[in-house]
């Protein structure tokens, strides 16, 4: 056990806090749903970038490369000054969502570049223009462009050219839970000296303006040096050691996180101090502004180097116990000793990954994930009422966003899929966050899961709440694979013994989840599901979300294919369970015999003619049902045609072995129900006993199904599979309707020129990471039935055959090479900017793409989305299972 891995021990034995402090403060607080009090529900206008620096948030805070205790009521993060920008850089800039010509969207370049599961040693990399940040450039020119023009980022402008920027790297280190070294090391990247302000702030979250409480925490000047102690009665007592430099003692500011009310709302200030008092007085020379009596709610902490050309400057600080005589004496031994650590702990994990790259590629996507955790803080109730010491919010608040979500209370560390643009949970993405995060932290994987499912997340019908801008919307039910997945990579680190305790827990609540599905989105009980968008927004010909201009329904082919999964999902927890308690095995047979019911109704949903299921051309379809015209499939090829492959589960003679009353009610009803015995492929061979096949899918539809995703004119990229056939492009699908509708889907592989759902919904070929790693696992879960015998034409009209264990190799390979250096050393992810490719300061710092061009491979969308498409870090790790072709 190496000494990260002993700290893990320590916290999961509760006799250490190693997670107290962590990365918990959001890349973006303003323009969110929580801090929007606004009328019209409109949170992008109601509080802006430009409104930040003054305006005291209520549910969270924000910084860059930021930490805070697991209550976020004290935080921690460097700002900085070029001394050319208008504004103190305290925080990401970005565009509103209304701004961006595809939505909203960072402008920034920074990098998470290593973490570890304690948050014992954290490192990214910020870099901050030398000249002045083009704020007006990025926001003019995004709001010119179209949406058939690419978004125009920071690294599209001039800052960069010359090397004229500071590379900034942030590491944290902990000597103790309570222990928190900070080192700032910044590197001019340029061939002549430059000025930089570096001021690492700390400053307490506004817990006491909201009338809830009258209790005001304090930060004060020590008198023994540049220190800054924290009093504050729920955190352990803590002092901000500065250091100084040779040339330097650091000047301490100080002022509240209070609004500035004058600024933004021309009225009386509640503060003489207000939260952009240090802004004021560094840029504007206001010394009035700050607390000659240094303390106040808000501090930092004034460096300002001098970096010469190409060198770099140092600056070092120490949030610990008060009254340290030499808190800076053992600070490098301590740094260095917790870096190798880290090393230590990311060489045995990494044991065969052979490549120095992809070993580089899976930590950054790990880092990233630990990096991405945050303190997501809204009680929907006290949200929609208000606070006693604020003006009551507008009456339209109680009928609009989010107003029946009211049991809604959280206040936790939550796995995001991206601190800036996206810094709210989502319940499927969350999901798949888990996987990887169970490499490095199952534990809190484990807890993930499980708050989704807790009363004061779930509704009490069963739904899942799906992210903040509309909770009741409707996410895939992926929650149960994740629950399993997680389940099993856990066992396997625990030497065989799984954690059933969190298996059956969250088992419980998916059956009122699964219960709220059947009741709310099977709308004539005939097994056939709807559900909206279901994360697939643009793809389809309507926004499935929204009434339709045809009238009617659309009968989904992918929503009744996730419950089909879902079904298969819960059989296969429940069997797991039924080892221990015989009494799950009643409920592992309600949900096969659900499964079968929902495989025939995709097979024939009723006595009329039209299935979802396409023979001629081998694709799944989904139907429209109007009140005119009657149903007809709409024949888009899309990732809607391919999520049947995800219900697939295998019962073999292991699984089947403890579990006698399932086997016997299996056999009576595959006996006496011969319509439904003849969806599941069964066989006997001896010496290895029965075996089972689950799926939507068999023999001959699984062949022309993968004809068609393995087709390079299709599905089939170099990256992976796309999310739209690329059949579209000289082949767009045309819907005409009597009522003088005329939609068009066509294919394009990187972001859609269609506005049909606005915002940064924009897409309708790319590559996505957790569908593709849904499609690689599934395979493999096909392959452990079939066997080596069965083969497949691999691409498509190629002349090869290979086995599907084989094919889900290969899908593994693109997906990885969409972030690995080919032989020209350029990375897909990339694009065609070769300063990433090319620049050693560059190109071995990796953002982690919502999703990728389906041509080309190129990064797209939000830029740090470390949660689903940190899935190639699990792709990455070598498959070590006894089972070959079972999920790893």
């Amino acid at each position: 056990m190496n000494q990260e891995q002993q700290r893990q021990q320590e916290l999961r034995d509760k006799k250490a806090e190693w997670h107290r402090f962590g990365p918990y403060v959001s890349d973006r607080q303003w323009g969110t749903v929580r801090e929007d009090y606004s009328a019209d529900g409109q949170p992008w206008t109601y509080t802006t970038h430009d409104m930040a620096r003054s305006y005291a948030y209520r549910w969270g805070e924000e910084g860059i490369g930021g930490v805070s205790d697991d209550q976020q009521l004290l935080c921690l993060a460097p700002a900085f000054w070029n001394g050319q920008d208008a504004i103190l850089k305290e925080r990401l800039f970005g565009l509103a969502g209304p701004e961006g010509n595809h939505g909203e969207d960072v402008k920034e370049l920074y990098y998470y570049l290593d973490n570890t599961p304690t948050h014992s040693y954290m490192r990214m990399l910020y870099k901050y223009p030398q000249h002045a940040f083009p704020y007006d450039w990025l926001v003019t020119e995004n709001a010119r462009r179209g949406r058939d023009k690419p978004e125009f980022d920071l690294i599209d402008t001039l800052v960069f050219k010359q090397n004229r920027y500071f590379d900034i790297v942030i590491e944290y280190a902990k000597a103790g839970p309570d222990d928190l070294l900070l080192q700032i090391t910044v590197h001019n990247r340029g061939d002549q000296p430059a000025p930089l302000h570096v001021l690492p702030q700390l400053w307490l979250r506004n817990t006491w303006a909201w009338g809830h409480s009258q209790y005001k925490p304090e930060l004060r000047a020590s008198e023994s040096g540049p220190s800054i102690a924290v009093d504050h009665t729920t955190l352990p007592g803590l002092e901000l050691y500065c250091e100084p430099t040779d040339e330097q003692l650091p000047e301490l500011l100080f002022c509240d996180n209070e609004t500035n009310a004058r600024r933004l709302f021309q009225s009386k200030n509640p503060s003489a101090y207000c939260k952009d008092g240090i802004n004021d007085y560094l840029l504007h020379g206001r010394k009035q502004a700050v607390n000659p009596a240094r303390q106040g709610t808000k501090a930092a902490a004034h460096y300002l180097l001098q970096v010469p050309a190409g060198e770099s400057c140092t600056v070092r600080l120490r949030l610990a116990a008060p009254g340290l005589a030499q808190p800076f004496a053992d600070f490098a031994a301590l740094l260095e000793q917790r870096q190798q650590e880290a090393d230590a702990y990311y060489h045995d994990l990494q044991k065969g990954v052979e490549s120095t790259d992809a070993r580089n590629v899976q930590r950054q996507a790990l880092a990233g994930m630990l990096w991405s955790k945050q303190y997501y803080y809204y009680d929907v109730a006290q949200w929609l009422r208000g606070d006693p010491a604020l003006p009551e919010p507008p009456a339209s608040r109680l009928h609009g966003r989010n107003h029946n979500w009211k049991q809604l209370n959280n206040a936790d560390i939550i796995s995001m899929p991206d601190k800036w643009e996206y810094p709210w949970y989502a319940a499927w993405d969350l999901a798949f966050h888990c996987l990887p995060l169970a490499m490095v932290d199952a534990d809190f994987a484990k807890k993930q899961l499980r708050l989704l499912c807790r009363d004061w997340y779930m509704a009490p019908n069963g739904q899942l709440p799906a992210y903040e801008w509309k909770f009741g919307d409707v996410n895939p039910p992926v929650h149960a694979y994740a629950t399993w997945r997680v389940y099993k990579i856990d066992q396997k680190q625990r030497g065989g013994k799984g954690d059933t305790a969190f298996l059956e827990s969250v088992f419980h609540r998916l059956l009122l989840n699964f219960t709220w599905w059947v009741n709310r989105k099977d709308r004539d009980n005939r097994n056939v599901f709807e559900g909206g968008f279901l994360g697939l927004d643009n793809i389809g010909v309507f926004d499935r979300s929204a009434p339709l201009p045809t009238g009617g329904y659309i009968e989904q082919a992918d929503g009744t294919a996730w419950m089909a999964m879902f079904a298969l999902n819960m059989m296969r927890i429940a069997l797991e369970l039924s080892r221990t308690n015989p009494v799950y095995q009643d409920l592992a047979s309600k949900f096969f015999e659900h499964f079968l019911y929902i495989a025939q109704a995709m097979t024939r949903v009723s006595d009329e003619s039209i299935d979802m299921w396409d023979d001629e051309d081998g694709f799944y379809y989904d139907v429209l049902n109007t009140p005119d015209s009657g149903r007809f499939p709409l024949r888009v090829r899309s990732m809607v045609g391919l999520i049947p492959l995800f219900a697939v589960e295998v019962l073999d003679t292991a699984t089947l072995q403890d579990v006698p009353w399932f086997v016997s009610r299996l056999n009576w009803f595959l006996d006496n129900r011969p319509e439904l015995a003849a969806l599941v492929s069964r066989w006997q061979e001896p010496g290895k006993g029965q075996r089972h096949l689950l799926s939507l899918l068999r023999g001959h539809r699984m062949k022309l199904l993968l004809r068609r995703m393995l087709d390079e004119a299709e599905f089939l990229s170099e990256h992976g599979v796309r999310s739209l056939s690329r059949h579209h492009l000289q082949h767009p699908y045309v819907f005409e309707h009597e009522s003088d509708i005329n939609a068009k889907v066509s294919y394009e592989p990187a972001e859609s020129t269609t506005s049909l759902f606005g915002g940064n919904s924009n897409w309708r070929g790319p590559v996505w990471m957790p569908t593709n790693f849904m499609i690689v696992e599934s395979l493999q879960r096909f392959y452990h039935y079939y066997g080596p015998e069965f083969k497949v034409e691999y691409p498509t009209g190629s002349g090869t055959y290979c086995t599907i264990l084989e094919i889900s190799q290969a899908l593994t390979d693109r997906l990885i090479k969409l972030f690995l250096r080919d032989e020209n050393g350029q990375r897909a992810c990339f694009g065609t900017n070769q300063q990433m490719q090319t620049d050693p300061h560059f190109r071995d710092h990796l953002l982690f793409h919502e999703y990728f061009n389906g041509d080309t491979g190129e990064g797209l969308g939000a830029t740090h989305q470390t949660g689903w498409t940190g899935l190639v870090a699990k792709l990455i790790q070598p498959h070590t299972d006894e089972m070959p072709g079972m999920p790893k």
